[in-house]
């Protein structure tokens, strides 16, 4: 038997860091086939995340890839209050199981990139519906050798109440087929177009798809102020409260005016915002209104969202 001293592991540790990040070793995560998210129901409403690791430097990456992923990846998330969720049973009991851990050796090239889907839901207890801040970290020397770590961006990860446990979870539906609404990666001129013929049809599921209700609350200082303050489970009765109450046109007046036509007078965008105008024509009794819309989109997980407008009074016709 071979003895090491813990200064030689070290060691040995230290030159696995240093050489991953001269190698330029990066880890992203994103949603795959994003959906609708409920609390727990693991087989039947899992979260699926697409993790890559990629060579973002010159020279060639080497790392171990456990044929079981639990060895390889790991997911936490917090609540806006900065609160863990849990790790699962079976991701615990697998970990502390002393266990032959098979694994493969993978070289990745300047530029290459290797991929892998994996469930959240199989390495976290989600309960409570809420807004998480989800994360990864990948073990390029596997889950025993922590030390040697790389952590992902961050995603958002909005859990909606069971539609069977509250009316309020009711599941968003596309009203000719039924089927449930989710954003598709569209131009953000789409996204805007479809968001005005929902507003047009009434067809508010599909009104709301592309709006991020959370900053278009926060446009307001008051609300914003209010918002800022509050638990996780009092904004969203502030969401759901601003949603009900741009149905109604109590606030909000001009975002949710329904014009009698509309042209998009212009797009642009770069890799994360962007704007787009809009002419828009507002039919009254005996006289016709135009007004020039512009809505600031923002990227979010390859979707894009409306965050803000401003409106330009154009005159009458």
């Amino acid at each position: 038997m071979i003895l090491k001293s813990r200064h030689t592991v070290c060691a040995v540790i230290f030159l696995v860091i240093a050489h991953f990040a001269s190698a330029g070793a990066s880890v992203s995560i994103k949603y795959y086939n994003k959906t609708i998210y409920y609390p727990e129901d693991t087989t039947d409403n899992p979260i699926y995340v697409h993790v890559s690791i990629t060579n973002t430097g010159e020279d060639t990456l080497r790392f171990k890839l456990a044929d079981d992923r639990a060895f390889s990846i790991d997911f936490s998330a917090r609540t806006v209050k900065s609160s863990p969720l849990e790790k699962t049973t079976q991701v615990i009991r697998k970990r502390a199981t002393a266990q032959t851990v098979y694994f493969r050796e993978i070289a990745l090239e300047a530029g290459e990139e290797y991929s892998f889907v994996e469930n959240v839901k199989d390495y976290l207890v989600i309960r409570e519906p809420s807004i998480y801040y989800l994360d990864a970290r990948f073990y390029p020397e596997l889950y025993k050798t922590r030390d040697v770590a790389l952590s992902s961006n961050i995603l958002t990860l909005e859990v909606r109440p069971s539609p069977l446990g509250s009316a309020s979870g009711a599941v968003p539906l596309r009203p000719e087929t039924m089927e449930i609404l989710v954003p598709e990666e569209i131009s953000p001129d789409r996204v805007v177009e479809q968001t005005i013929i929902a507003r047009q049809k009434s067809q508010w599921d599909l009104y709301f798809l592309y709006m991020d209700l959370e900053q278009m609350l926060m446009r307001d200082p008051v609300r914003n102020r209010k918002y800022r303050v509050a638990s996780a489970a009092d904004r969203e009765d502030q969401l759901r409260t601003f949603r009900t109450s741009l149905m109604q046109s109590r606030i909000e007046g001009d975002i949710v005016a329904v014009p009698e036509k509309f042209t998009i007078e212009r797009t642009t965008y770069s890799k994360a915002e962007g704007t787009v105008s809009v002419l828009q024509w507002f039919k009254y009794d005996d006289f016709r209104e135009k007004k020039r819309y512009t809505y600031y989109v923002r990227q979010k997980d390859g979707i894009w969202f409306i965050f803000d407008y401003t409106v330009e009074n154009l005159g009458t016709e």
